[in-house]
């Protein structure tokens, strides 16, 4: 019987092969990709259509091709999954421009300027149930001095990063990286001075550095069903970061249902209570932080979709695509579950786990998995035969060996 349905992915990252994956493991059956440039992972797969459209990330372009595709299918609905902020962002902002079709399940705009927007999200989230850093929050082109009786309260190291990723990534500047780590008033200075040059006017966020390397970061994944009912969280320790200035803040080899401080339920209520009691719907995933000094989860960032990690919860038994489909084709109810399942996640070759992973319970862990055929890479896929993919990820292995030798967190 033919599907009433047609799923359409757009972007062209890690994010979007593994839910091409997830799509490929329900169905076998190749899904339809679109994103403004080709990126080997998923350009080179075999298990999707791909569709080059180079304005794709215009509000015009973006409103057009989609209208477009959607006159050349005849099913019912169009599930429309975006895996990037940009094209989430298109996707919440455009929607009312999109045919009929189309269906997905993302907050309203107004929740995904609180929450996506980093100096929002601190400024109106402080004091709720929510653990975060301290934080200083400095205006950008305002010709302000930064403060420093705010800086002061931080100590030395901070942290630097963009309130808006988005226009932050518009104005590419020489030494840019996705977030600063700065030792001195000297050093925060400079990087702001560089910062403001660039053209970028949003607000900067500045923040203590809670101690701890890779190892002291944790992923939590939340799916917030249409009727914004918590159905689906998961806890996973962070092994390792991507290493280049672009990546930092990227998980690359993580571990679920573990936590060498203790695995306890208790640490994700808050979060399920944030998210049910601001009216959140789809995928979020909270970067967090354990702060020995306190014993406290503090919250980094949420992000208002699936990560580009996640494709852990598709290995522990839930398809991330057939959440999606349940709920907004078939409107089934789920109870909320919190997978407890031990699955671990890599991109990178095992010789880097063994290497560069820090913590020894953490690190035994993934080996102990890795032994049980529990250890997972997202881009390694059987059924994707493509012979000039499986030669780009043998040249990615390579890339990564190279890249964790030089350290730069």
């Amino acid at each position: 019987m033919k599907k009433k349905f047609n799923v359409l992915i757009l972007g062209s990252d890690f994010n979007s092969y593994y839910m091409a994956r997830c799509y490929h493991e329900l169905y076998h059956e190749k899904v339809n990709v679109i994103a403004k440039r080709a990126i080997g992972v998923v350009s080179y797969s075999n298990i999707v259509n791909f569709k080059e459209v180079p304005n794709f990330e215009t509000e015009e372009g973006f409103v057009q091709t989609l209208n477009e595709y959607a006159k050349t299918r005849q099913e019912e609905k169009i599930l429309l999954i975006g895996t990037s902020d940009e094209l989430v962002r298109l996707i919440i902002e455009n929607q009312s421009k999109l045919d009929a079709k189309y269906v997905h399940n993302y907050p309203s705009l107004e929740i995904l300027n609180q929450i996506a927007v980093k100096d929002t999200f601190y400024q109106t989230f402080e004091g709720s149930e929510l653990e975060v850093p301290k934080t200083y929050i400095y205006p950008c082109g305002s010709k302000e001095s930064l403060d420093e009786k705010q800086i002061e309260k931080l100590k030395y190291p901070l942290i630097v990063k963009p309130g808006n990723n988005i226009e932050y990534h518009t104005h590419k500047f020489e030494g840019m990286f996705k977030v600063f780590k700065v030792f001195s008033k000297q050093e925060l200075e400079e990087v702001v001075k560089k910062i403001e040059n660039s053209g970028y006017k949003s607000n900067l966020v500045i923040q203590e550095f809670i101690p701890g390397d890779d190892c002291a970061l944790f992923d939590s994944v939340f799916y917030c069903s249409k009727e914004k009912k918590v159905q689906l969280i998961t806890l996973a320790q962070i092994g390792l970061q991507e290493r280049n200035p672009g990546g930092i803040g990227n998980c690359t080899v993580l571990v679920n249902g573990f936590n060498e401080h203790g695995y306890d339920e208790k640490i994700v209520e808050p979060l399920k209570n944030f998210m049910e009691r601001i009216g959140y719907q789809g995928f979020a995933e909270f970067d967090l932080k354990y702060d020995y000094r306190d014993g406290k989860y503090k919250v980094l960032e949420i992000n208002p979709r699936q990560a580009r990690c996640s494709y852990y919860l598709a290995a522990g038994g839930h398809n991330l695509v057939e959440y999606l489909i349940d709920d907004l084709i078939y409107h089934k109810e789920k109870p909320c579950t919190l997978m407890k399942e031990k699955i671990a996640l890599s991109f990178v070759p095992k010789s880097v786990i063994k290497k560069y992973v820090t913590s020894t319970p953490l690190r035994d862990e993934i080996l102990m998995l890795a032994k049980q055929k529990k250890l997972v890479n997202p881009l390694k896929y059987k059924k994707d035969t493509s012979i000039r993919r499986k030669l780009y990820l043998i040249a990615k292995d390579f890339s990564y060996k190279k890249k964790y030798k030089k350290l730069s967190w």
